[in-house]
């Protein structure tokens, strides 16, 4: 029955074609969104190996196909699989909360069938005859169906993708484009499910294989690459309801997305937002905000919390306790964290060394015999041995010079600012003791371990840290400095009206600011921890930061006051150092809690092993 509106236009129940392709719309957005259903509906057929080839023609794709030796199917299961909402895995609504398979809707075959072309040639696992079944369906019609010889498993052919949607067509990207999305789903399926060996083609050429393992790691290694993987530490934690383990990256290993944090959640390749944000959130100071680390989590979680019908694509979950998982996620990154070596080990890249050899070098292979009595590091008073005389025609660079400086004074005052109540670093430091050996530019600390390591240590890095954890240990209010010169600072009008309501806070930090006339403050006091106020710019620093935001990166309005005035009260690259001061900031960097990077994510020092400068200097 139709009824009739004031427009004149009729209601209408649509034909199940036209259902068919709008719900198609919803599961098949691209091509990759086929590759995604069929690889699933193979993994849950129970595979132990899938195949997916990719066919492209004059840039675009024609022919997807994915073969699995999974459990087929009988005649009358092929036939059902394109029936919409025809499945094996659901009986009653009750299952939804109990999902242990990635599909479940019974949507992906119909769908896909719907908008092209599909040929599924299947035989069940065990079967006693020779032939399978070979079904072809063309815009959701059954076209053909008969026997075929056939392995167990099923094979899926897509072919005329969108052909009887020329709009949803039109609308697809360039082939590299395509692909790319493809690999990404498959990289993150892939490492979801390591029980599975993987082959993908393109075109015939290998892309991406993996082998069956129980090593997540050797999958990683695999798709990612080994100096991915060395980088890499296991993360390990069990709760009541839910149990996490992969690995991360230490902060050497960073990039400026989040496109290598790949979570799945119940062996489920998935895209949560709240988790990738908790990994990020793990690594706390030791990443720039702009910075993002390489993680593989998996999260087994009580299927009762997880709500995986959220849409027809299965990319996101619901999760009915996220406040306590993210928590989770955050502390077991952190906890991994603290437990590892995080000091970056610089590698001379093998290009470098093909490039000495042919700029006529001889290699160290052709150069057995060189030996020379191993020595600890040392330097004279400007890094030369003392025999050396240097070419008197030749510019010396003041790089390891033992100033008498004038700003000595200032930077005495602020190492007495971070002394140690000792004087001696902690047995337990997280780093070796170090012998400082001088300093570089104004910038780097040089110093020698006991094993014979050459570290070198950004000062300024190094000395916000110390400040930050000195500052962060006092949980009460700052003890403010009233300045003898208020210093007035500048706002634009859309900025006050935030700055007013940051006042209380900031006066909790030991910053004392007081509104002085339309769109000026008087800054009265600082606190007392930076000693002198060097200027405005500071302040104005500190609130410029406190009134941005990065939701991928939410820290606490007292956390981002730490970091700032850390970063203006410690000494400042440039800053010639004596010896003596560079080994004090050294020896309290040393008793820090997390002494590997600056509150602001940069690496406060770097090593060079023996064995590395040795194969620097071709004594290998």
């Amino acid at each position: 029955m139709t009824q009739e509106w004031a427009g004149g236009r009729t209601i209408r129940v649509l034909d199940p074609a036209t259902v068919n392709q709008i719900a198609a719309g919803e599961v098949v957005e691209r091509p990759v969104s086929v590759v995604k259903e069929l690889v699933e509906n193979a993994i849950d057929a129970g595979a132990r190996t899938i195949r997916i080839d990719i066919t492209s023609v004059q840039g675009g794709i024609v022919a997807i196909r994915v073969t699995d030796d999974g459990c087929g199917m009988s005649p009358v299961d092929a036939e059902l699989v394109f029936t919409p909402h025809a499945t094996s895995k659901l009986t009653a609504i009750d299952d939804l909360f109990k999902i242990h398979t990635l599909g479940f809707r019974g949507e992906a075959l119909a769908s896909i069938a719907a908008v092209a072309k599909v040929t599924l040639v299947t035989k069940p696992r065990g079967s006693t005859t020779v032939a399978g079944t070979r079904l072809v369906v063309i815009g959701g019609v059954q076209k053909e169906k008969g026997e075929t010889g056939v392995p167990e498993g099923t094979s899926v052919l897509v072919e005329e993708l969108f052909f009887n949607t020329p709009a949803r067509k039109k609308f697809q990207k360039n082939l590299n484009t395509e692909l790319a999305r493809i690999h990404g789903i498959l990289e993150g399926i892939f490492l979801a499910n390591p029980q599975v060996s993987f082959r993908f083609y393109h075109n015939n050429r290998e892309q991406l294989v993996t082998d069956r393992t129980t090593q997540p790691l050797d999958s990683i290694a695999r798709i990612f690459g080994n100096e991915c993987a060395r980088e890499l530490i296991p993360v390990s934690s069990d709760l009541p309801f839910m149990r996490i383990s992969g690995f991360i990256s230490r902060p050497a290993l960073s990039r400026k997305d989040h496109d290598r944090i790949l979570i799945a959640i119940n062996d489920r390749y998935v895209s949560t937002a709240a988790v990738t944000a908790a990994v990020k959130e793990g690594y706390g100071t030791l990443l720039p905000r702009d910075r993002f680390p390489v993680a593989f989590l998996s999260l087994a979680i009580d299927t009762r919390l997880v709500d995986v019908n959220v849409h027809p694509t299965k990319k996101q979950v619901r999760l009915s306790k996220e406040k306590e998982i993210v928590e989770a996620v955050r502390e077991a990154v952190h906890s991994a964290l603290s437990k590892n070596d995080l000091i970056p080990e610089v590698v001379v890249p093998r290009q470098q060394n093909r490039e000495l050899e042919s700029a006529g070098i001889a290699s160290a292979r052709t150069s057995s015999g060189v030996a020379e009595p191993a020595v600890p590091y040392g330097a004279g008073a400007r890094g030369l041995p003392a025999s050396a005389t240097p070419d008197p025609g030749a510019a010396i660079a003041p790089a390891l010079t033992e100033p008498t400086h004038t700003g000595t004074v200032l930077t005495d005052h602020r190492l007495r600012q971070t002394e140690l109540a000792s004087g001696v670093p902690p047995v337990t430091a997280a780093v070796p003791s170090m012998e400082v050996i001088g300093q570089v530019g104004g910038i780097y600390i040089l110093a020698a371990a006991a094993d014979g390591e050459l570290i070198i240590i950004d000062q300024h890095a190094a000395h916000e840290r110390i400040f930050y954890e000195q500052v962060s240990r006092s949980m009460t209010a700052r003890h403010a400095q009233e300045l003898l010169v208020p210093a007035i600072i500048h706002r634009p009008l859309k900025d006050a009206a935030i700055l007013r309501e940051l006042i209380p806070v900031l006066a909790e930090e030991g910053v004392v600011i007081e509104e002085f006339g339309s769109g000026s403050f008087l800054v009265r006091a600082v606190p007392a921890v930076m000693g002198t106020c060097e200027g405005p710019e500071m302040i104005d620093d500190l609130v410029s930061d406190l009134m941005s935001s990065d939701p991928t990166r939410p820290v606490s309005d007292r956390e981002r006051i730490t970091r700032i005035i850390s970063c203006r009260s410690a000494i400042k690259a440039g800053t010639v150092c004596t010896r003596e001061q560079c080994q004090r900031i050294v020896n309290q960097l040393r008793a820090t809690q997390s002494p590997f990077t600056c509150p602001h994510g940069r690496p406060t020092m770097v090593r060079f092993s023996r064995a590395k400068l040795d194969e620097m200097f071709k004594r290998t």
